[in-house]
Formats: C-alpha cells, sequence, structure tokens
C-alpha cells in the first residue's frame, strides 16, 4: 500500500514539474516569438482585468483573422515597444471598435478600470486574442525562471530522483545476485540429494544382490541335502 502511495505521489509530482517546465518554456516562447507556434502564452502581472484574470495568470494568446467587441487581448503598449520587453504588453478587453478607412483601430479597458485606456490600439499592434486563463500559475512559473526556483523546483527534485532511481538500481542488483546465488545453492543441493539418492539406490541393490546370493546359496544347500537324503534311502 506504502509503495502504491509512493508511486502515486512521484507520478503526480513530476506530472506537476512537466506542466511548469512546458509553461515556463511557452512563457519564453512567447518572448522569442517562434514561427509557427501558433499560442503565445503571457503572465499577468497587473489587476487591471480582476476579477476576470487574476494577478500571477497565465493567458494563452492567439491570433484572429477579426476582433470582436468585448474580445479580451494581448497587445503591444505602443508601436515601438518590443514584446521582448518585460512590461511591453497589456491584456484587457476591447471596449469599442473604430474603422477609419481601411484601418480598424480598438479602444480597450481593463475590467477594474473606470476609464478606458488612453489612445487608439491598432490591429498591427495585437498579439492575439485570449483564449484561455490558467489563474495564478504565473507565479510558480516566474518563481521557476529565477536561478532559486530553477534550483529548488527542477535541480534538487532531479537529483533526488537519480539518486532514488540509482538506489533501486543498486536494490534491484542485489536481488538479482542474491537469487542467482540461491538458485546456484539450491542446484548445489540437488545435486548433493540426487548424489545421496545415487548412492542409497545403489546400497539397496547391493542388499538386494546380496539376499539373492544368500537366498540362492540356501536354495543350493536344501538341493544338495535332499540329494544326499535321496543316495541314503537308496543305499
Amino acid at each position: 500500500m506504502k509503495n502504491k502511495v509512493k508511486i502515486i505521489g512521484n507520478i503526480f509530482y513530476w506530472t506537476l514539474i512537466l506542466v511548469i517546465v512546458i509553461f515556463a518554456v511557452g512563457t519564453t516562447f512567447s518572448i522569442i516569438e517562434v514561427p509557427k507556434f501558433r499560442y503565445k502564452l503571457f503572465e499577468v502581472q497587473s489587476g487591471s482585468m480582476e476579477p476576470k484574470i487574476k494577478v500571477g495568470s497565465i493567458v494563452f494568446v492567439a491570433p484572429q483573422k477579426e476582433y470582436q467587441q468585448n474580445d479580451i487581448i494581448t497587445f503591444l503598449k505602443s508601436d515601438s515597444a518590443n514584446i521582448k520587453d518585460s512590461g511591453s504588453t497589456v491584456t484587457h478587453r476591447i471596449n469599442e471598435i473604430k474603422v477609419e478607412g481601411e484601418d480598424t483601430f480598438y479602444i480597450t479597458k481593463g475590467d477594474a478600470n473606470e476609464d478606458p485606456d488612453t489612445g487608439f490600439v491598432s490591429k498591427e499592434r495585437v498579439l492575439g486574442k485570449v483564449i484561455f486563463i490558467l489563474p495564478l500559475f504565473g507565479y510558480i512559473v516566474s518563481f521557476t525562471k529565477t536561478q532559486a526556483g530553477f534550483i529548488l523546483l527542477i535541480i534538487i527534485p532531479a537529483v533526488l530522483l537519480i539518486y532514488h532511481e540509482i538506489l533501486n538500481i543498486r536494490s534491484e542488483t542485489g536481488k538479482i545476485i542474491k537469487k542467482k546465488k540461491e538458485e546456484k545453492q539450491n542446484n548445489k543441493s540437488e545435486v548433493i540429494k540426487e548424489q545421496e539418492k545415487n548412492i542409497i539406490k545403489t546400497e539397496d541393490k547391493k542388499t538386494s544382490t546380496q539376499k539373492l546370493n544368500h537366498n540362492t546359496k540356501l536354495k543350493k544347500q536344501k538341493v544338495k541335502t535332499k540329494e544326499k537324503k535321496s543316495v541314503q534311502e537308496k543305499i
């Protein structure tokens, strides 16, 4: 029972670590803009979209051909903003859409803010629509990205896992060696038993032969005795 609980605990822990690593890599991908990676992951660092999106949440963002009013979008703060820079993006809701000729602009607003954002957001600045929200997970991902977090959540557990596996391998190797020794000892015992059986059989055979010889001798003596009696009677 304890082993089952331990196995389940290990599976749960390493699944969680794997998820954290995936999201850490995912947020890194959003920063370095990996080609053909449709979804971008961003950590929400302010409470302007609460209660819908809490501080520390991870948002999954995907580009769309068209954006509608009330869509929550992630966009660059300005035309000159660089996605690689920390705090260069904003995740707010489209409050109003403006069309001027062939150009489309969005007026955005945080759900927790009283007033809309200043200025228009051009379509070119929009990185995508928020498709999925993972609450509070950004705190863990951010901590994992730090040196202390990486050591605490990734390196140390990995070392412990490797050490645990080494102990398991040593234990299993010891069991195999012990089993082979026992098998060898058992085989030796079987050989000794077989030899003892053969000795007993040989002794039994000798005894049987001796008895047979003795009986044969007795029979011969009886025959001789009868013959003597027969001769004496004739005389």
